[in-house]
């Protein structure tokens, strides 16, 4: 079984993550871990502590991560090993799923270079901030969630449809589909 990993930082989005990680964790049975730069806690925009399981280091030295999900929080500096886990896991075809300004980190390992995405992170609110545009805004979708093969990208707000849509992607309800497909089935064949 392979993990799935969360990228957290400081004042990260954790509403956006919360339902998606639980119905990973208790319906999709996996294993589910939380990354940071460091080991040191960090305290989501809700204002909760989180500690990290592992670092981006540690997960760089892993073969079994089966996903990597960021979600937003303030536009900020990316390190090295981050980008070098996209890279890594975008090579092995490994789920990458990003809420809100999460994309920030996939445009900059540049795996958006060449897929459609959308994200909350404006023009406008680039330039006010006075940072380069992580985004190749030419493959910029504006739609709720986008899936591109296996990286999928949403607006914050789409938390819900985003979970969906890892959901799908992982096949964490296709038990229950299939049992109810077979349950129908059965029933017409009565």
């Amino acid at each position: 079984m392979g993990k799935i990993i969360c990228f957290i930082s400081e004042d990260f989005a954790d509403f956006e993550i919360t339902l998606a990680f639980h119905k990973i964790k208790n319906v999709g049975k996996k294993e589910v871990l939380s990354m940071g730069y460091n080991l040191e806690s960090v305290i989501s925009e809700s204002g909760l502590y989180y500690k990290p399981n592992l670092t981006v280091s540690d997960a760089l030295e892993l073969d079994d991560i089966e996903g990597l999900i960021i979600p937003g929080g303030p536009i900020r500096n990316q390190q090295k090993e981050l980008t070098e886990l996209i890279i890594k896991l975008d090579q092995e075809e490994k789920m990458l799923a990003a809420i809100c300004h999460g994309p920030q980190y996939l445009g900059r390992a540049g795996i958006l270079n060449t897929r459609n995405f959308t994200t909350s992170c404006s023009v406008e609110r680039i330039h006010k901030l006075g940072v380069i545009d992580p985004f190749p805004r030419e493959n910029y979708l504006n739609k709720r969630v986008v899936r591109d093969g296996h990286v999928i990208t949403a607006i914050g707000r789409a938390f819900v449809d985003f979970s969906f849509e890892i959901f799908d992607y992982l096949g964490v309800y296709q038990d229950q589909y299939e049992e109810s497909e077979q349950l129908f089935k059965d029933i017409m064949d009565r």
